[in-house]
């Protein structure tokens, strides 16, 4: 492992990534040594993007947004340790709470995370019980609940007379509810109202041992869905119509929600978005922390999205290790398949060499992925893929670490590993 430093954006000449031709065949130039399946992180990319999403989150005339990282799409360590590093970026954004409770810990190798949200509430009785009493874990991590049945949950584990102080995240939910087209969006929260938020609000400030301190919601309908499918006009069109009514009904009733329970508490935070719909939640003055992480690994998911472009910092390499006819060839593994519903906008994507596809009737299969095109029939045996990701977070739970790639007198070369959660010995979901 190597200490990463992104504190400054890369050069002109450190964007090779602009330049497919010439950014594919280098990253096999510094990995030749090392046998596929690896993965890699570009650090002139990952500091592009991690600056990017800086510019982004200051919405004009208005002071800049902090961003919290959305662990789920790093599950690196050494990544976010550098990433919050940078003035802008603040807290994490937890998907578990044993998650949480390490992050919050620290150890050698690493500073306790002094600030973490979990995402999603939890029903982990163990992980209650430690946080509950630790005065320590308890003043750093802070559940996500919608409901009072999460806060009776939260007093059958532990009593709040034998506890430190929990400290709660109310969710609202951010989907839209569409005429004609009726939910639009994920099933998160129930609370969609100001006053169903408020009455959960009242609950909690009324009941001994939480302390209510932030707010969340959401918009996956904007955040998480490219606006430009590639060879879909008029499905496009459709999103953009979808995501502009969207945007402006959420706009009214986030800001409702929120004065609703500013009133009962002192909220320290009001958390919103995801890394395709920054700029709209930054805007957003009820909102005071955009949370974001895909972006900073680059998936292909945000090459559909029309106001920003993320460098492609992290992909993965594959070996070509069979040849059943010679128009095929086939790759060991590649079903590194994103989560959402079943599709092929949910598989890796094939970046070099060009000329090549999947084969339809097979695609990215677990053990093995056929490919097929003009390059495929020259391919040979040990020849090398590079593929990317879709959404983030998916490479990490392949990888024990990626390999670090930065410019060293004007060549990219290895300069070191950064371990991935798996590659810590953690899995949490």
């Amino acid at each position: 492992m190597t200490d990463l430093d992104l504190s400054t954006p890369p050069a002109a000449s450190e964007r090779t990534w602009t330049t497919p031709d010439v950014f594919w065949p280098s990253l096999s130039a510094a990995t030749t040594r090392l046998d596929p399946p690896l993965g890699v992180l570009h650090l002139p990319a990952l500091r592009h993007n991690a600056h990017d999403m800086l510019r982004r989150a200051a919405a004009p005339g208005r002071a800049p947004k902090a961003i919290r990282v959305a662990s789920k799409s790093v599950r690196v360590r050494s990544v976010m340790d550098a990433v919050l590093a940078l003035p802008g970026y603040a807290g994490v954004l937890a998907y578990t709470l044993p998650e949480a409770l390490w992050l919050a810990e620290g150890d050698a190798e690493h500073p306790p995370i002094e600030d973490v949200v979990v995402g999603y509430p939890t029903a982990d009785r163990a992980a209650i019980a430690r946080l509950a009493a630790s005065p320590e874990l308890a003043a750093r991590v802070t559940l996500m609940v919608d409901s009072v049945a999460h806060l009776d949950f939260i007093d059958a584990v532990v009593p709040p007379a034998q506890r430190e102080t929990i400290r709660l995240c109310l969710e609202l939910d951010a989907s839209w509810l569409a005429p004609v087209l009726g939910h639009v969006g994920v099933f998160r929260s129930p609370l969609y109202s100001a006053g169903s938020v408020r009455t959960v609000a009242e609950e909690i400030v009324r009941r001994p041992g939480f302390a209510l301190v932030g707010m969340m919601a959401y918009e996956a309908q904007i955040a998480g869905q490219g606006d430009n499918p590639p060879g879909k006009p008029a499905w496009g069109a459709t999103l953009r119509w979808v995501q502009k009514n969207s945007r402006e009904e959420l706009l009214s009733r986030r800001r409702e929600a929120v004065a609703a329970v500013r009133g009962l508490a002192d909220l320290e935070f009001v958390n919103g978005g995801g890394t395709g719909s920054i700029e709209f939640t930054a805007s957003d003055e009820s909102v005071t922390e955009v949370a974001a992480g895909s972006g900073l690994f680059g998936g292909h998911l945000f090459d559909t999205y029309r106001s920003f472009h993320p460098a492609p910092a992290a992909s993965f390499a594959l070996s070509v290790v069979r040849r059943p006819n010679a128009e095929t060839a086939v790759l060991l593994g590649g079903g590194w398949i994103a989560s959402g519903p079943p599709g092929p906008d949910r598989l890796p994507k094939v970046e070099w060499p060009t000329g090549v596809s999947m084969v339809a009737r097979e695609m990215a299969g677990e053990v093995q992925t056929p490919l097929t095109g003009a390059a495929a029939a020259l391919m040979r045996i040990g020849d090398r893929v590079w593929l990317r990701h879709t959404k983030s977070g998916e490479l990490s739970e392949h990888l024990d670490g990626f390999q670090l790639i930065d410019t060293v007198d004007g060549r990219a070369r290895v300069v070191g590993v950064a371990p991935t959660y798996r590659g810590d010995g953690r899995v949490f979901l």
